[in-house]
């Protein structure tokens, strides 16, 4: 059996309105997810976990030989002992799991999950005139319309319309009842339920989160000119993001005006509005 513990994370403004455990990721809520490594397993006694760890299914059997897993900066994940979690342990340095911290560490693990992709799965209606280089899972009720070109390892929820003439790169994630509009380009992205991206835009390396709508020819900047490090601002401190390329962090409800221009690694948060041919330099909270 499962218990999970609850920790505070820093994922605002993706979790401002929702909890982590909610939010949409590779396909599945990070909850469904954080299940899936253990669906498996039995389990004769309680295992504890943090309600920010992602425990990767190639770690489960060090896990339950160890009792314990750890990640690369020695947060303790899971154990067996509800005390460990709360411990500094020694890292590990080996481990493909980690704590799920930061609104950008959804972007790692959505990485993680969509690049082992091995099948191709199409339970909407594809046009001919599309294609796919990778593998995709695209649901039910979607439309992947005329010169929609599909390059990497894609997910595509259910009731969607693509295109045309869309470019969506390698992990990427899209939920459901989501527009991605004419001549748009996506780039590894988690985007989640019931989201507009509007014609001639340009997102990358982003977090978007419910109900958000990008006017058309709103782009995303993810890369420093010095090519170093994102930084993002966290209770008044930057913190380092550990990416090379970072775009935004959209939270629920946002819209934006036509040509809006985001600086990488800018958060804003749920129901801001921007205006036509803004330039957003700083993070909007309000």
């Amino acid at each position: 059996m499962l218990e999970f513990v609850e920790f505070e994370d820093k994922a605002d403004p993706i979790t401002t309105n929702k909890p982590l455990s909610e939010c949409l990721v590779a396909g599945k809520s990070f909850r469904d997810w954080q299940t899936t490594s253990f669906e498996n397993i039995d389990l004769s006694e309680k295992l504890y976990i943090r309600s920010t760890s992602w425990v990767s299914g190639k770690d489960v059997p060090k896990l339950l030989k160890d009792r314990k897993i750890t990640c690369s900066s020695g947060e303790v994940l899971a154990s067996f002992d509800p005390d460990e979690l709360f411990q500094s342990l020694s890292s590990d340095k080996q481990s493909s799991s980690f704590e799920v911290f930061f609104a950008w560490d959804l972007l790692k693990l959505n990485e993680q999950l969509i690049s082992v992709l091995t099948e191709t799965e199409i339970n909407g209606e594809m046009s001919e005139r599309s294609e796919i280089h990778g593998h995709a899972i695209i649901g039910e009720g979607t439309r992947i319309l005329p010169g929609v070109f599909i390059e990497g390892n894609v997910i595509i929820g259910e009731n969607c319309k693509i295109g045309p003439n869309c470019y969506i790169r390698g992990n990427t994630s899209i939920g459901d009842n989501c527009h991605i509009g004419q001549s748009v380009e996506v780039k590894n992205c988690v985007i989640m339920n019931k989201t507009n991206i509007g014609h001639l835009s340009y997102v990358g390396d982003s977090v978007l989160g419910n109900n958000v709508n990008f006017g058309a020819g709103t782009t995303t900047s993810n890369l420093r000119h010095d090519n170093g490090n994102h930084r993002s601002m966290i209770d008044g401190e930057l913190v380092d993001t550990g990416r090379r390329k970072f775009g935004v962090v959209i939270g629920d409800g946002v819209h934006t005006g036509i040509n809006t221009s985001f600086y990488p690694g800018r958060k804003l948060w749920p129901k801001v509005d921007t205006l036509p041919a803004a330039v957003v330099v700083k993070d909007i909270t309000a």
